[in-house]
C-alpha cells in the first residue's frame, strides 16, 4: 500500500495529495458526526461529510501542497536550521492557518447556505487559537523531520482530529463557545 501510494505520490502529487485530503477531511467529520455528536448511522448528514471532502480535495490539498512547496522554496537558512523551522512554522500559523481557516468556515457557510460573516464572527478567532495550541508544534516536528513530498500526508493524518473538531464546531455556527466544546470532551 505504501508503495502504491509513493508511487501516486511521485506520478501526480497534488492529485493523490488532493484524493488523500479529500478522504481524511470526511473521515474527520465522520468522527464528529459519530463519535462526538453521536448522532447515529440513520442520522448522519452525508451532505456535511460531502461538504468536508469537497473542501478537504478541492481547497485544502492543493492549497497545503502548494503552500508547503513555497515554504521549502523560499524560507531557508542554511546556517541555522532552527531558524528555518521556526520562520516556516511563524510564517505557516500566521499566514496559512489564519487564512484557511477564514476560508473553511466561509466556505462552509456558503455550501451550507447561511451566513459566512455570521459564521466568522462566532466561531473564528476562538478556532484560530485552539489552532495555535495545536498546530505549531505539529508543523515544528513535520517541518524538521518529514519529508516535503509527506508533509501534506502527515498534516492530514493529525487533522483527522482536528477536522473532527472543526466539522463539529462549524455545524455549532457559534451556538457555543469553541473552547466549550474542548472543554467537554475532557
Amino acid at each position: 500500500m505504501l508503495r502504491w501510494y509513493q508511487t501516486k505520490l511521485a506520478r501526480r502529487p497534488l492529485l493523490t495529495q488532493s484524493i488523500t485530503t479529500a478522504v481524511l477531511f470526511a473521515t474527520g467529520d465522520v468522527m464528529a458526526q459519530q463519535a462526538v455528536e453521536r448522532v447515529g448511522p440513520s442520522k448522519h448528514n452525508l451532505a456535511r461529510t460531502g461538504r468536508m471532502a469537497l473542501y478537504g480535495g478541492a481547497v485544502f490539498g492543493p492549497a497545503a501542497t502548494t503552500w508547503f512547496s513555497f515554504l521549502a522554496r523560499r524560507i531557508n537558512f542554511p546556517t541555522a536550521p532552527n531558524l528555518t523551522i521556526g520562520a516556516r512554522v511563524l510564517t505557516d500559523q500566521t499566514v496559512f492557518a489564519s487564512t484557511n481557516l477564514f476560508c473553511f468556515l466561509s466556505s462552509m457557510a456558503v455550501m451550507e447556505g447561511t451566513d459566512p460573516g455570521e459564521k466568522l464572527r462566532g466561531t473564528y478567532w476562538e478556532a484560530l487559537k485552539k489552532n495555535w495550541m495545536v498546530w505549531p508544534a505539529v508543523q515544528a516536528v513535520n517541518f524538521r523531520f518529514v519529508p516535503l513530498e509527506h508533509r501534506v500526508l502527515v498534516v492530514n493524518v493529525v487533522s483527522l482530529g482536528w477536522n473532527c473538531y472543526l466539522s463539529y464546531v462549524n455545524s455549532q455556527g457559534g451556538k457555543e463557545k469553541i473552547g466549550d466544546v474542548l472543554d467537554k470532551e475532557e
